[in-house]
Formats: structure tokens, sequence, C-alpha cells
């Protein structure tokens, strides 16, 4: 993905990050649509002029949107905080219906550094976006995932797997003792946030309807796999009538491996604070799935990036935030090509 024109980047000492936020509401535009405005609204109901929403992206199948909220680090809570209470206000989870597993009304909350700020400040904010959102939304149950996980600071992988992920029936178990918050409720379910660095969501479609299948390939290219791409974790949903291989790219360091190790491979690099990070590229991964599917005499119909890589994300930040868009999302398809 290239952009239509120039973008801006950060000024030197500006210290930006964003909340990939994702809610369990895919289907009603208007809730969406006010749930993105909620995060540049300030308390006296002007558009916040250091917020801006980048993207929003809504799956009716899944029943769930990604929403891309960027801020200098000390403003970004007040954006979050304020998406999360009108989600909470407008979704009832006992009432979802969608493929995706998920568990709450408002399901992910992740804070990711774009430049000028470390992974553990961004786990200081989201912390406090947990203590405050469990006093905004009483009855609102939270885990945290990340640098917000003090002091074992689990992966989201590692929360979801101890929280049983794809059995909402989790939600009424005695055992569920949430980290911030409530136990959980039948309307707000369980809310993950936390802080790592930055992760993508890269989907490729197969045009077959065998699930079994799809789902091999998608254990094939995860990086806890043999041969697998690092970073890479993956499921396969039906889709549209077809199978979606749905893919979280995570950004990672590496110190116990030479720079050579990536540099010039698959590995995308980008460096916040004089630390290099590595990612997948979107391209590998498509071209790594079509390979497998090809192997079992199937074609790929297409790929989507959900959102930003990395350095696109902090571009359109810079840009958004220095012209003083704040829904950015809406004029999104002017800028890319």
């Amino acid at each position: 993905m290239q952009l239509g024109m120039k973008m801006a980047s950060p000024r030197i000492g500006v210290r930006l990050a964003a909340c990939l936020l994702n809610i369990s509401e895919g289907r009603k535009r208007d809730v969406v649509e006010k749930v993105a405005k909620a995060a540049l609204c300030q308390d006296n109901g002007q558009e916040h002029p250091q917020i801006t929403v980048l993207n929003v992206f809504s799956d009716y199948d899944y029943n769930r949107s990604v929403i891309t909220i960027a801020a200098p680090v000390d403003k970004l809570a007040d954006g979050v905080i304020s998406a999360c209470t009108e989600a909470f206000q407008s979704i009832d989870m006992a009432a979802h219906v969608g493929i995706h597993p998920c568990l709450g009304a408002v399901d992910l909350v992740p804070i990711y550094p774009l430049s000028n700020v470390g992974v553990q400040e961004c786990g200081t904010v989201a912390r406090n976006i947990a203590e405050h959102l469990s006093l905004c939304v009483p009855g609102c149950s939270i885990f945290l995932f990340g640098q917000a996980d003090l002091p074992n600071r689990q992966s989201l992988v590692q929360r979801r797997k101890q929280l049983n992920w794809f059995n909402r029936r989790v939600l009424s178990a005695a055992r569920v003792v949430a980290d911030v918050g409530s136990a959980p409720t039948s309307r707000y379910g369980l809310t993950g946030v936390g802080a790592s660095p930055y992760v993508m969501n890269c989907n490729v479609t197969v045009d077959t309807q065998d699930l079994g299948t799809a789902k091999k390939i998608a254990r094939s290219i995860r990086g806890s796999s043999a041969g697998g791409l690092k970073g890479v974790q993956s499921m396969a949903f039906r889709h549209n009538g077809q199978i979606e291989i749905a893919c979280n790219v995570e950004s990672f360091d590496d110190p116990g491996n030479p720079l050579a190790t990536y540099e010039g491979s698959e590995y995308v690099s980008y460096c916040i604070l004089g630390k290099t990070y590595y990612y997948v590229s979107p391209q590998i991964i498509e071209a790594s799935i079509k390979k497998l599917a090809r192997d079992h005499g199937i074609n790929t119909v297409g790929a989507a990036l959900v959102g930003f890589t990395p350095e696109e994300c902090m571009r359109c930040a810079a840009y958004a935030l220095t012209k003083g868009v704040g829904e950015f999302w809406r004029i999104r398809d002017g800028v890319f090509m």
C-alpha cells in the first residue's frame, strides 16, 4: 500500500501512540460511528484537537469493528476512555452474534507505541485506562495483558488461553476473576486492556468451503509452527461463502539474534527510541498462504490489511494531527491511492 500524497513524519520529540480498539459490533453502522466520534469528543462537546481516528473497519460476519485512534501518548487515554464508555453503553454482549471469538462488548484495548514512546510507558497508559473505565463504567470487567500485566507481562495469547477465549460460557464461571473492575456480566462481558509493540491485522481469503484444510494452512504459517512466520498468529473462519485466514502480525525485537537474521528477508524493520522492531510484510503473508493453498489445489481470492502497517500508522497520525483532521477515516481514500 503506497501513500497517495506526501505524509508528514512526526516532529522531533513528538511522542505518539495508537489504540486499535476492537468492539463487538460490526453490523450497526450508526453505533460504530458513535463510538468512533466519541473518541474525539471533549467534556465540553468540542472536538479534541490532539486526537484523531485514523480508520474504522467493520466486518458483518464477524460482527466486529476495529477503530484506530491515535494521539500524543499523554492524550490518548482521553479518547480511548470516551470511545469505550460509548461502546459499553451501546453494545449488549448478551445479544451479540458473530463468527469471530470475543468475550466483551469492548473486546480489546491494545495500546501501541508509534514514535518516541516505549512499550513500558504504553503499559502505564493501558493500566490507567483500565482503572478509569472501572470507575466510569461500573460493572465492567477487565483483564490485563502485555506491558500492562505486571509483574508477569503475559502476552495476549497467553491470557486468552487462560480465559478459554473460544468459550463464552467462561463469563459465567465463578473461577474468572477480573484484574480490574467487577466480575464479568452478560451485558459487558470481559475486556482485554494491554500494551505491546504494534500488531497488524492481515486477512487472506481462500476460495474453498473446506474449513479443515484452511485450518491446516492457518496452522502452517503461525510463528509457533515449525517453518512458520515469526510473530504471526492465525485462525480460519467461514466468511462470505468462502474462508478467511485472519492473521495477527506482531512486531517483535529479538536481541538474541543479530540484525542480519532479519534484514533483507521477508521481515520489515522500523525503529522506535533506538530499538529495532521487525514484522512480516503483508505481501509475504499473502504469498505464503497462496503457496500453501495451491499445494491443496485451492486459490486465494484477495487479501486485506485492516488499517495500517506501523510506519503507515505513524505517518497518518502525524499528518492528521498536524492538519487538525479528527475524522481522518473519512478522507483516508483521498489520501491513499
